[in-house]
């Protein structure tokens, strides 16, 4: 039962306005139906098949998260049922993404993912990108997938107070973001960042959604 009180736990201290995301990679069936049955209905992947293959066999109510870097030749996988993908970090996997979506007449929801981290990674946008991105104006034409915020991983550090600053920098740059360019849009509201070794910073510096694995499942990866 340690996965459904690790889930209750959560949930009761996570503030009204902020989601818990599962992050269930590499867990089997019976760790996720544990989960769901503590009440979990938002779980995260970062294998597009492997999601696939869960969503065909786990309750229909579930909303999957895909968090992982976004292969475009593996988006008609997911089409027809993720619910938000977290990852997307460029005008063309937003034309994919949409493309996708309208041959299952979906709108998909989509977050931009920023790289704030003060170390090397292959994804994301940088602050500069994601201006240029938004100011230019083909993305408003995709009518199937539907921004509705950004994400972020903070540094891999022993150094909080970095890694709140980078949360906080995400948070006016969202700010920023949402008045520049969905004012008008309820529905952008989202900023996923904070994982288990961070997200009570996280929260304080404006999060919406946290993206807990270990602290949930235990340190076992199953393969």
């Amino acid at each position: 039962m340690y996965i459904a009180e690790q889930i209750k736990r959560l949930r009761g201290e996570l503030p009204e306005g902020v989601s818990l995301l599962a992050i269930s990679k590499y867990q089997p069936i019976e760790a996720l139906q544990e989960a769901y049955d503590a009440g979990q209905r938002m779980f995260g992947e970062n294998h597009i098949q492997e999601m696939a293959a869960k969503a065909a066999v786990l309750p229909k109510d579930i909303a999957w998260h895909f968090t992982g870097h976004v292969q475009t030749n593996k988006i008609k996988y997911m089409a027809s049922f993720v619910s938000l993908i977290h990852a997307v970090d460029s005008f063309r996997l937003l034309c994919e993404i949409n493309k996708h979506a309208a041959k299952h007449d979906r709108i998909i929801d989509c977050l931009l993912q920023i790289h704030i981290a003060q170390e090397d990674t292959k994804y994301g946008l940088t602050v500069e990108e994601c201006r240029e991105l938004l100011a230019t104006e083909p993305w408003r034409e995709l009518t199937n997938v539907h921004i509705v915020g950004l994400m972020a991983m903070g540094s891999n550090t022993d150094d909080m107070e970095q890694v709140r600053g980078e949360f906080r920098q995400m948070k006016q740059l969202f700010d920023e973001v949402k008045t520049t360019y969905f004012a008008d849009d309820s529905s952008f509201c989202q900023l996923s960042e904070g994982m288990t070794d961070d997200y009570p910073i996280a929260i304080e510096e404006g999060s919406t959604i946290v993206r807990i694995g270990s602290m949930i499942f235990g340190d076992r990866v199953y393969h």
